[in-house]
């Protein structure tokens, strides 16, 4: 049997934990609706993050389309390029344009210095992304939302538990978007949220994603279906009993790689926080820059040779994608941090779980291409005779 090894694995409870919550509900018959477990779980992951008011839903994509029809959003939507395709996907589907801004080469957040250029009277709207959970420039963001009256919504997806100066980056802007796929670091099988900042809008959010019913006559918009179901909720109850546990282990494998591959610097650059930044290591993101002597893709074909399957988050960019071509911002040319980093970014595999003797053999295919590059590029020995 292949070792296979991706790029993450889903934390998963043990299986006799999860047996007395699906008692429960075989004994109450709610399985959805705003069970039980749906109100504990909305209350313990506010009081967890240090927010206000979290919004459950049954998938994050459903969250970012509720969370643009929440406030009411039209016209134009600044964006970042570099990220997952639901971002900017959210907006096609509310009949609203992309405006896609440059990033910062430094965070790969989208940049403030390239927001405000691209501001014009259609302008609604920002949706930045803290992309691999590295917090965007909020101050600033802010600052240019309050000049030009406009709305703040972060897509958050990597954000779970993400602190800066000990306070949740889901406290800023008007709302911010959580993703529990199982691909993340707190997962629900499928899932997401929305936090916001008072009850009026948490109303508001929880209409919306139960079809605009106010109560059993009365629809006051039209919502849609996006409500989280109540094993989703229980999974998500019995994850946070373990998610810090798990946030330690990524801590230590993060470092790992960071040790054992300091040596290939400067040929592989990291990404790292900010000393005020409480990460959640969802990603283990390295850049191998068009001037390295082993390309981006040869390392990420050697490793899939060896059944490691690291991904290109984010390659290519939404902007390359056909259905957003023509939209005047998303050129390359417009774009140029935002597409280098798309092809010099590998993610590598980062998870609860992950090996020591994985996590080698990961490192070791990395450095055996380089090693190879080096002597093949080395001066030939000239022997006088």
């Amino acid at each position: 049997m292949k070792n296979n090894v991706y790029i993450t694995s889903p934390l998963l409870p043990p299986l006799e934990e999860f047996i007395p919550y699906l008692e429960k509900l075989w004994e109450s018959k709610i399985l959805t609706n705003g069970g039980q477990f749906h109100q504990q779980l909305e209350q313990a992951l506010a009081d967890y993050l240090g927010v206000k008011y979290v919004c459950l839903f049954s998938n994050g994509t459903l969250a970012l389309l509720t969370a643009l029809q929440t406030l009411r959003i039209s016209g134009e939507v600044i964006t970042t390029p570099y990220s997952f395709v639901a971002t900017s996907h959210s907006l096609l589907w509310n009949d609203l344009t992309p405006v896609f801004a440059d990033i910062d080469p430094v965070t790969f957040n989208i940049d403030p210095d390239r927001i405000e250029e691209l501001i014009t009277p259609k302008t609604t709207a920002i949706m930045p992304v803290h992309c691999y959970g590295i917090p965007c420039d909020m101050e600033r963001i802010q600052r240019i939302a309050d000049t030009y009256g406009l709305k703040v919504i972060y897509d958050a997806a990597h954000c779970f538990g993400v602190k800066q100066d000990d306070i949740s980056i889901l406290n800023y802007g008007d709302l911010s978007v959580l993703s529990f796929h199982a691909t993340k670091v707190f997962n629900t099988f499928e899932g997401g949220a929305i936090i916001c900042h008072d009850a009026k809008t948490k109303q508001r959010i929880d209409y919306l994603k139960n079809f605009g019913f106010a109560d059993e006559t009365v629809v006051m918009a039209p919502g849609i279906n996006a409500k989280m179901n109540e094993v989703q909720a229980a999974m998500g109850l019995l994850q946070l009993k373990y998610i810090d546990s798990a946030l330690n282990e990524r801590a230590i494998i993060y470092q790992r790689y960071v040790d054992l591959l300091s040596d290939v610097l400067p040929q592989i650059e990291f990404i790292t926080p900010a000393e005020n930044i409480n990460w959640n290591y969802s990603y283990f993101p390295v850049l191998i820059r068009e001037n390295s002597a082993v390309s981006r893709d040869e390392i990420y074909a050697a490793l899939r040779q060896h059944d490691i399957y690291a991904r290109r988050y984010f390659y290519p960019l939404i902007s390359a994608f056909p259905m957003y071509r023509h939209f005047p911002t998303a050129n390359a040319q417009h774009l140029p941090v935002a597409s280098e980093i798309s092809y010099a970014v590998l993610c590598l595999p980062i998870f609860p779980g992950l090996s020591e003797s994985d996590q080698t053999r990961i490192i070791s295919v990395i450095k055996e291409l380089f090693d190879a590059a080096s002597l093949f590029s080395a001066p030939a020995l000239v022997v006088n005779g």
